[in-house]
């Protein structure tokens, strides 16, 4: 007789650990489980950070990430991968055949190329893997600005990019407008080769620490809340998990001397003044 499986979905993360606990691993699990879903967290990097910047990257090995994510694998159910921190240009080999060998699980793939106090993640190398091996393989591509300039440097607008990476095998992109000089923040979805919308949300004063990983985690929560991904769902999940975020990012708090973080469990409680 069959293991009787939970009905919580299970989303595998694919992503480093913050010791600050306000981005990576730690920002997909609390998402996860704000969104009523089962983590289950591999780690592709160990790093040295603050709420200031990343102060030291170390890869984990692909052979590691593989066996983790495969014990999960031949264990749980998992509805969808998302992806964080990389680490390496090898393990973005690795996890390009752990994707190839599960085609029918949708993947949320969040290019963090640069940490949010500046220190670069990815060399040219590791960009240029993410390029030919995982973007073909990606459902939604959550770059924020900055991160769809550098994977499609050919292009001159943000359109432009857009349909670059769109052109590489991403189903849809969602670039992000939090970099730019406006006075909303709009993020605009791509897909079938052409614009498809674009969110405005108030812009908040501060900085913080995790907001890509937080819009990127909840927009895999909900896809695997959904059951079978289809245009529909995938569109409501990706306007839902702005929302979420919003309102994560306008509850957040003060933990350490730098970025604020995202109280991804604003909705427990009353809002908390700094």
């Amino acid at each position: 007789m069959p293991p009787a499986f939970p009905a919580i979905p299970v989303v595998m993360t694919l992503a480093g650990n913050d010791p600050s606990g306000g981005a990576g691993l730690a920002a997909d699990i609390e998402t996860l489980v704000s969104l009523g879903c089962h983590p289950a967290p591999v780690v592709t990097a160990l790093t040295v950070q603050d709420t200031h910047n990343v102060k030291a990257l170390l890869p984990v090995s692909p052979e590691q990430i593989i066996a983790q994510a495969k014990a999960v694998l031949e264990d749980m159910p998992v509805a969808v991968f998302k992806i964080g921190v990389i680490g390496s240009a090898d393990n973005a080999s690795a996890l390009y055949d752990l994707l190839r060998a599960h085609p029918g699980i949708p993947v949320v793939f969040d290019p963090v190329l640069a940490a949010g106090g500046g220190t670069e993640l990815a060399n040219l190398t590791l960009v240029e893997a993410i390029q030919t091996l995982l973007l073909p393989l990606t459902t939604v591509l959550t770059p924020n600005s900055m991160e769809a300039r550098r994977l499609a440097p050919e292009a001159d607008t943000l359109e432009a990019c857009a349909m670059a990476l769109l052109a590489r095998g991403c189903q849809y992109v969602l670039i992000t407008g939090g970099h730019e000089a406006t006075p909303e923040v709009v993020n605009t979805l791509y897909g079938n080769n052409r614009l498809l919308e674009a969110h405005r949300w108030p812009r908040l004063p501060d900085s913080y620490h995790g907001s890509g990983c937080t819009l990127a985690a909840a927009i895999a929560g909900l896809l695997a809340q959904g059951g079978e991904p289809h245009a529909d769902l995938l569109r409501s999940a990706i306007h839902r998990a702005q929302d979420y975020t919003w309102h994560s990012l306008q509850a957040g708090y003060r933990a350490g001397g730098g970025q604020r973080l995202p109280d991804r469990l604003f909705w427990t409680h009353s809002r908390r003044d700094a």
